[in-house]
């Protein structure tokens, strides 16, 4: 009479131990994969960075500078709250090495005194406006200031709060050049990046159409006069392990995507834009949180749309302009930064899901595209599921104890390797360290990014994927800061491991 009930049970069991077996070795070959991937676009970045460091030496950095032929720049600076360093950012912005620029600065309704400090330094004066609405907006210029009678070619609009992508779509409506380069307030350029970043504009004027530029973490540097003097790897692991993330990643990663023509993302710290494309395609979507990833998405699917190919025009990673930001210090803040970008990217991916395997989009819709799919936006789910199943699998006899262990040692050692060759080719083509102990603690860092901050990077990542998928309010999120004079401080005091 119990013997059917035991035999089901049985079955059950070996059904959910075959389950759990296969589902153990689908997430390792998932990890082989991915990295995998990475290293493919590094190998792709390695042979890019050697034909630019080849050509560094003939870049014509001073012949551009003093060119009439350099196009113009508009540099579009949202503020909200930046009182306390919103004028030395302006004029660390108006000492750039470059011809002819404007900075346009959008207070986008702060209530700390933003405006009254800008109005102190520049001497600023209200003048009547008509803003053209070349991209809509919604929150209204209530007024425009203008240094008083001088030639600081500073613009200063403040608007009724809507969100940093209102902004930058006022910032873009006053723009009087035809390039825009979109900076975060609280960033430090290098005094040439402005010149290298629009040197693709002057070599293929006809076809270029954005260039983003690598963004540094500042803490730890040694920062001088609105100018990082000095490169150092931060201090604290978390700050390391961050370090070698951005060289993977955001570095050398974007600059295999670049030399592909797939590249899908340009950071909202420093990205420079033909104004007339942008405003082709409306501005900023202020209704998605990655509003600087979603322009670039959306200006390859335009264009694709109007029947052009991928040798038609060019949206390029350069790797030499560095714009500097101070990382998150703290998990917690580190935490609501990588919530807010995996909303960010699973709303574009929603948003622009037709082009997913679309052939109509060549390699952005082919490649591009089902890579961020497979390994950005479902890389959380695995991860975390991993850490759930594969325990589970040596506890219920599922999978070969010993032959797991080795393939996990395998898999996270050939992470580390992935890192580690990042790291070797940032050293390589830039040498931007200038203390041994420095590339030490990178190394250090490629050890606690694998070992630990990945998975608590997953469960945010995973939250901030499910606050899209249920339309949660989009709420930015108080990013506190230490501020750069703190960073550099802790420099000179040395204090380093």
């Amino acid at each position: 009479m119990n013997a059917a009930p035991v035999e089901m049970w049985d079955g059950l069991l070996g059904t959910l131990h075959g389950l759990i077996a296969v589902s153990d070795t689908a997430i390792i070959l998932y990890f082989l994969a991915i990295n995998t991937g990475y290293l493919v676009l590094i190998l792709l970045a390695l042979g890019e960075l050697v034909r630019r460091v080849r050509r560094a030496p003939f870049a014509g950095y001073e012949d551009a500078a003093t060119s009439p032929f350099t196009p113009p720049i508009s540099v579009i600076m949202p503020a909200y709250n930046e009182a306390a360093g919103i004028t030395e950012a302006v004029r660390a912005m108006l000492l750039l090495h470059y011809p002819v620029l404007e900075v346009i600065v959008v207070d986008d309704g702060s209530t700390d005194g933003t405006l009254e400090a800008l109005t102190d330094a520049f001497g600023l004066a209200e003048v009547d406006h008509v803003v053209t609405e070349d991209v809509p907006v919604r929150g209204k210029v209530t007024s425009l200031h203008l240094p008083r009678g001088g030639p600081i070619p500073v613009v200063v609009a403040r608007k009724a709060n809507g969100g940093k992508a209102d902004a930058l779509n006022v910032g873009i409506n006053l723009a009087r050049y035809p390039l825009v380069c979109m900076v975060d307030a609280d960033s430090i350029l290098d005094s040439q990046a402005l010149l290298a970043v629009a040197k693709p504009f002057g070599d293929d004027p006809l076809r270029v159409v954005a260039t983003g530029g690598v963004v540094g973490i500042a803490n730890g540097c040694t920062i001088e006069a609105g100018r990082v003097a000095e490169v150092h790897v931060p201090p604290d692991l978390l700050g390391r392990a961050q370090v070698v993330e951005y060289l993977r990643g955001f570095f050398l990663g974007r600059t295999g995507w670049s030399k592909i023509g797939g590249l899908l993302i340009i950071a909202g710290a420093f990205g420079l834009f033909r104004r007339d494309a942008v405003v082709a395609v409306g501005g900023m979507d202020p209704d998605c949180i990655g509003e600087d990833a979603e322009l670039v998405v959306r200006l390859h699917r335009h264009l694709r749309e109007q029947g052009l190919g991928h040798r038609d025009y060019r949206i390029v990673f350069v790797t030499e302009p560095i714009s500097w930001s101070e990382a998150p210090s703290s998990l917690r803040v580190l935490g609501r930064q990588r919530r807010r970008w995996q909303r960010g990217l699973t709303e574009i991916l929603l948003k622009h899901r037709r082009l997913i395997g679309n052939p109509r989009y060549g390699r952005v819709g082919l490649t591009a595209l089902p890579f961020y799919v497979l390994f950005e936006l479902m890389a959380p789910l695995v991860e975390l599921a991993g850490l759930v199943l594969v325990p589970l699998g040596v506890l219920l006899g599922a999978v070969d104890t010993d032959f797991l262990l080795r393939f996990l040692l395998a898999a996270y050692a050939y992470a580390m390797v992935v890192s580690l060759v990042s790291v070797a080719v940032e050293e390589y083509a830039y040498h931007r360290f200038s203390r041994w102990r420095d590339v030490w603690g990178a190394f250090v860092g490629v050890v606690v990014e694998n070992l630990g901050y990945r998975q608590f990077t997953a469960w945010w990542r995973l939250r901030g994927m499910w606050d899209a998928l249920r339309g949660a309010p989009r709420v930015w999120g108080a990013m506190s800061r230490s501020g750069f004079g703190t960073t550099r401080r802790e420099t000179e005091g040395g204090g380093r491991a």
